[in-house]
């Protein structure tokens, strides 16, 4: 074992090391990546380090380096050196983190790196946090708690009587929602009819004169969902205003990435009121950069998240008695996600996170001043670390993603705003620097200028 791990730590360094000068997209297409993976179920065992080797080999060629300082696609961190190595280390370990009987020590790590969190987010001290995949179940937990909530102020049991002959719920969101909320509504019985759409205003925060209009024009128990970086934009909404329009109604804010602009002070006036709210979504393995997977689900209201999610059963001694690890979250076994976390936060402290935050937005303005002066149109205002840019019509600016893909020296995707095809650029990973940013800058106003192909 011992000279196994060695082994898989050395080729995971190697990968690493390789980042900065790689192509960024990867060099096999799914076909022959499933012939290197491929073959025949064998019959007889494998020695394990034959099966590691065989294992590197055939993932190689696929590996896409979004862990590296030039992958600008989706909002992806790169993995922080002492949060990988203690991902490796929680690997090794092998924790169940469901509750404290099972790994103290997990629990320990999660307790502490939970309340650093909610110091650097702007959270309650005396909200539960709960340690999740990414903000799909950020959201999904978040709005748990909250269906729980509203309704049992309704007079009605949803765990123990379900939805049907339920008060209808309320759930008024604005139209620039993620669609983590919608697919959470979905799993949660709700379905997508239930939204009450608000209007977005030129940024794509909420129109909060809007969300006013909407909760007027009907009663009855009401989740608002609000939004800490538009997944185009960057924009947030103003949660003070927003929370004070919706009254009673509980509110969730879909925090995946914008809530860490609270951590910089730079930027921290673009979630006043965050406290406000009754509950949060945020991602680790975004600006964080802690390796996938990881998020967390925060809830100002410890009785309600519990009474969604607590687990009981005759081995489980205490269980829903007093809220733990195994009443946050819904799974009943899980990686022990706080180790990593712990270890980020540890490396980079209260200061570290700040500059972390507050260098990308630098970057992605810088990104965007690039591109501008090369002739492209910038579609919003850089506030965070999004950048949405159009070199012309929707063809050219989809067929010259493509080309920047292929091309290698970045990797960034499109999106549709507004009706219209942009470039979407985002600035996330703690190794990115100046000069990755004018090398990609350069490449993409190179490929936008070669005529014909891109009309």
């Amino acid at each position: 074992m011992r000279d196994l791990l060695a082994r898989a730590a050395a080729l995971a360094a190697d990968h690493r090391d390789s980042l900065a000068e790689r192509p960024v997209a990867p060099a096999a297409d799914l076909a022959a990546l499933r012939a290197g993976f491929g073959g025949p179920l064998p019959t007889d065992p494998s020695p394990p380090a034959d099966v590691l080797e065989h294992l590197a080999r055939a993932a190689a060629p696929g590996l896409m380096a979004t862990a590296g300082p030039r992958f600008f696609g989706f909002v992806i961190g790169g993995g922080l050196p002492a949060a990988t190595a203690a991902d490796v280390l929680a690997a090794g370990w092998d924790q169940n983190a469901f509750n404290a009987v099972l790994s103290p020590a997990a629990a320990a790590a999660e307790d502490v790196a939970g309340g650093w969190l909610k110091e650097l987010l702007g959270i309650p001290a005396g909200a539960t946090a709960g340690f999740v995949t990414g903000g799909q179940a950020a959201n999904t937990v978040g709005l748990t708690a909250a269906r729980h909530h509203v309704l049992a102020e309704a007079g009605w049991d949803a765990e123990r009587d379900g939805l049907f002959g339920a008060p209808r719920v309320r759930v008024v969101a604005s139209a620039e929602r993620h669609a983590t909320i919608d697919r959470a509504l979905r799993l949660l019985g709700f379905g997508t009819a239930a939204v009450e759409e608000v209007a977005a205003g030129p940024q794509g925060a909420i129109d909060v004169a809007d969300l006013v209009r909407v909760l007027a024009a009907g009663t009855g128990p009401a989740i608002v969902c609000l939004q800490a970086g538009n997944v185009n934009t960057g924009a947030c909404d103003d949660l003070r205003a927003a929370r004070e329009a919706a009254g009673d109604a509980w509110v969730h804010v879909d925090g995946a990435f914008g809530l860490w602009a609270a951590a910089n002070p730079a930027t921290a006036s673009l979630l006043d009121g965050v406290e406000l709210a009754d509950s949060w979504a945020c991602d680790g393995h975004k600006w964080l950069n802690v390796p996938y997977d990881s998020g967390f689900v925060f809830c100002a209201r410890p009785d309600a998240h519990a009474a969604a999610f607590a687990n009981r059963a005759a081995y489980l001694v205490g269980a829903g008695e007093v809220a733990g690890m195994g009443d946050l979250t819904p799974e009943s076994s899980r990686r022990a996600r706080g180790f990593a976390v712990w270890a980020a936060l540890r490396e980079l402290g209260r200061d570290g996170v700040a500059e972390l935050v507050d260098r990308c937005c630098r970057l992605a303005r810088r990104f965007a001043a690039a591109l501008a002066d090369g002739g492209a149109e910038i579609a919003n205002d850089v506030v965070l670390n999004q950048v949405l840019v159009s070199f012309g019509g929707d063809a050219r600016t989809d067929a010259l993603v493509t080309a920047i893909q292929r091309d290698g020296t970045c990797w960034l995707g499109g999106t549709t705003w507004r009706g219209r095809r942009y470039v979407r650029i985002s600035v996330s990973n703690w190794s990115t620097t100046e000069a990755d940013v004018d090398r990609s800058a350069a490449a993409i106003l190179r490929l936008a200028g070669l005529g014909q192909g891109l009309q």
